[in-house]
């Protein structure tokens, strides 16, 4: 009998919240993520937990017990219950109706197998009971184990009824799948048959999935399929794979961590506000945009923007040639990073002032960068002066 363990799983809170369903005669079941990464060494961000318990019974329960419930998703099954300071989103068992491929009509159900069978991929229809017990319905734990990744049933009915589990193939393809077994054959052409239905998708979903995807380690071999089969084209108009995979390589030689919107800007996409991503996010596409086409020297940009996005600046630019990176002079990147300006509008005053005394200051301080930051404020005003 397949068993999980961890913190997650042992929690007051957890096990507080299953014991409060269990003690009252229904199931309590950990699913999906949670389930799944145990089982493969990976961290365990939301426990999600499902039972047969009605929402309604499950807010009697809560309050019951003391525990803070909160109503997030109660028409679709879901409370949110507040223990042990975490937040648990427990949903009833449910059962398709119909769906239009991005909405389902549901039914609650009573049996963890026809909650299973509604899930996206086998290795997402995964149960454990709190003391760890795995409750494997469909047969999902050899494709988990294999790191193989498939769709639950029929991939073209799966896929039909919510097409952003085409972009999740994707992602799930990148963060657990083997590369080496390459990528379900009956899933990829349900996909390429289906490419119509991603544009019901909203661009606030799309655009969260794919950073999701890209920020995986290595997600290039998903991202070249997604190429061949035609959905890169249909969600990232005007990108293309090819630059990815020197991408990564260049980002392990520096020593960077994944960024999803690195490798988005790097893949030729900068259109953030077409993703809706956010303020934060879309100000960061600029910025890697802005490295990505520099013609500044690695030390400059260390000056203005630090010392990672040099690095970030010499990586895109590498692997959008195809190239492998050179490795910078960390030391020179650092120091350029911390060097100050030493010369203020104060300086120059009154001899500048308005416009002149900018395009002074910012000539001065060309002067400088291109010294390697090396002359001082004397030789800098004496040259000001001579000037």
């Amino acid at each position: 009998m397949e068993r999980i363990t961890g913190d997650w799983l042992l929690a007051d809170g957890a096990q507080r919240v299953m014991s409060m369903l269990e003690e009252a005669g229904f199931q309590a079941l950990a699913v999906g993520g949670c389930v799944r990464n145990a089982l493969l060494g990976a961290p365990v961000a939301d426990v999600d937990i499902s039972t047969d318990a009605r929402p309604q019974k499950v807010m009697e329960l809560a309050k019951k017990v003391g525990l803070k419930a909160i109503p997030t998703g109660i028409d679709h099954g879901t409370i949110t219950v507040v223990s042990g300071g975490e937040p648990y989103e427990i949903t009833t068992f449910r059962a398709d109706i119909e769906t239009d491929g991005r909405r389902a009509v549901i039914r609650f159900a009573d049996e963890v197998a026809e909650d299973a069978i509604r899930r996206d991929f086998t290795m997402n229809a995964l149960y454990a009971d709190r003391t760890g017990r795995v409750i494997d319905p469909l047969g999902g734990l050899p494709d988990l184990k294999a790191r193989r990744l498939r769709f639950i049933e029929d991939a073209d009915r799966r896929i039909r009824e919510d097409y952003l589990r085409i972009l999740r193939f994707f992602r799930f393809a990148a963060w657990y799948g083997d590369p080496s077994e390459g990528m379900d054959a009956e899933a990829l052409s349900a996909i390429a048959s289906n490419l119509d239905g991603l544009e019901q998708l909203s661009r606030e979903r799309v655009g969260s999935e794919i950073v999701k995807l890209l920020s995986a380690p290595d997600p290039t071999m998903a991202v070249s399929v997604m190429e061949q089969t035609g959905v890169l084209a249909r969600v990232l108009p005007g990108a293309v794979a090819k630059p990815l995979g020197p991408l990564v390589m260049n980002e392990g030689t520096l020593k960077l961590a994944p960024d999803g919107l690195r490798r988005l800007v790097t893949l030729g996409f900068v259109d953030g506000a077409s993703l809706r991503l956010s303020k934060v996010q879309q100000r960061q596409i600029e910025l890697y945009q802005r490295l990505i086409s520099a013609q500044e020297p690695s030390r400059e940009l260390a000056y203005r923007h630090g010392a990672r996005a040099a690095c970030e600046a010499l990586a895109m630019q590498a692997a959008s040639l195809e190239q492998p990176v050179t490795l910078p002079d960390y030391r020179a990147l650092e120091a350029a990073e911390t060097a100050k300006f030493p010369i203020t509008a104060k300086d120059l005053m009154p001899d500048f002032s308005g416009a002149a005394l900018g395009v002074r200051l910012k000539e001065l301080e060309a002067a400088w960068i291109a010294s390697d930051f090396i002359l001082s404020k004397a030789e800098l005003l004496s040259s000001h002066n001579k000037g």
